[in-house]
């Protein structure tokens, strides 16, 4: 009687010394910002400027087309988790404005120069650029691919800049600081664009889909596509005459195409031309599982496009 008086008086000390044994220390949850995103190029900004600072998160899996992609109800729990999220727009992700993300989802189409459509055009034949240098609201159409013009990166990096300085304000030297390496990354780039496509025996370059207009705008060449912005468009009959002839008239000798979209049509097109090249082009609007292996950014995939661009167009 006596030995189990003793157990029972023990046994409350005995649970809670198994308890602590089996978890000897309670969870420690981040005290880091998590930041989420749907974008590529648009997560290499926050990488970058945000660091070891902050949590980022890119819900869209490697290889998915952007286009395509809507979250599952697993991905929507961790964006209301997320103190920011940080979404391309209306045009490429319609699902994102009607999550109820109230102020903590970021539209990033509102801080950028756009290439926007008349609401009467039903393609993207006539374009209207927006030349004013900061927050352009919008309406109606516009090319979603906004991101492969580098002065819109540097919009994209100081707004993520002015966002996490908002969240974490002792850190803002660290964001500021990260912010101006991100933009002279930038100009690198830029410059290494303007001097290499400035002297070119071809001026146009033949995709499947137009998502590169923004990068020939900047620097003067032209894109002729075998469909228009959506990559899920089904090239015609028509649509196929029309790049023939243009691969034909303008002695094209390189087609591209991207990874996330059917090839089969341009791939047919350039194998009965007896084409030289049929190569990828990379929008950066997501990155495939071979790419995110290699750890490759947006500066490294742009510096691979350029020399795919300069060869296609026999630059010097």
């Amino acid at each position: 009687m006596r030995n189990l008086k003793i157990v029972l008086t023990l046994l409350p000390v005995i649970v809670i010394l198994m308890i602590f044994s089996i978890n000897p220390k309670p969870t420690q949850l981040s005290s880091k910002p998590l930041i989420t995103t749907s974008n590529f190029a648009i997560y290499d900004v926050i990488k970058h400027i945000g660091k070891d600072k902050i949590e980022v998160v890119d819900i869209m899996p490697f290889g998915v087309d952007p286009h395509s992609f809507e979250p599952t109800p697993k991905q929507v729990v961790q964006l209301e988790k997320s103190q920011l999220f940080f979404f391309s727009g209306d045009v490429l992700e319609p699902w994102a404005d009607h999550l109820a993300l109230n102020a903590k989802g970021i539209d990033v189409s509102k801080y950028v120069s756009l290439i926007k459509f008349d609401d009467s055009d039903a393609d993207e034949e006539h374009i209207d650029y927006d030349e004013d240098e900061h927050h352009h609201h919008h309406h109606g159409a516009y090319d979603p691919h906004y991101w492969l013009d580098v002065d819109n990166m540097k919009h994209i990096a100081q707004l993520v800049t002015e966002k996490l300085i908002t969240l974490d304000s002792k850190n803002k030297h660290f964001f500021e600081e990260n912010q101006k390496a991100y933009n002279k990354s930038l100009d690198e780039i830029d410059t290494l664009y303007k001097q290499n496509l400035l002297t070119c025996k071809k001026d146009t370059i033949v995709v499947t889909h137009n998502a590169f207009s923004y990068l020939a705008q900047r620097y003067d060449f032209h894109v002729d596509s075998l469909t228009g912005l959506s990559t899920e468009a089904q090239p015609s009959a028509d649509d196929v005459k029309r790049i023939l002839k243009e691969i034909q008239d303008k002695d094209i000798k390189t087609v591209f195409f991207e990874n996330f979209v059917n090839s089969k049509t341009i791939k047919t097109v350039a194998n009965d031309l007896g084409l030289e090249t049929i190569d990828t082009l990379q929008p950066l609007g997501n990155i495939t599982g071979a790419e995110a292996t290699l750890k490759l950014t947006y500066i490294d995939i742009m510096k691979i496009n350029l020399e795919k661009i300069a060869r296609a167009m026999q630059c010097n």
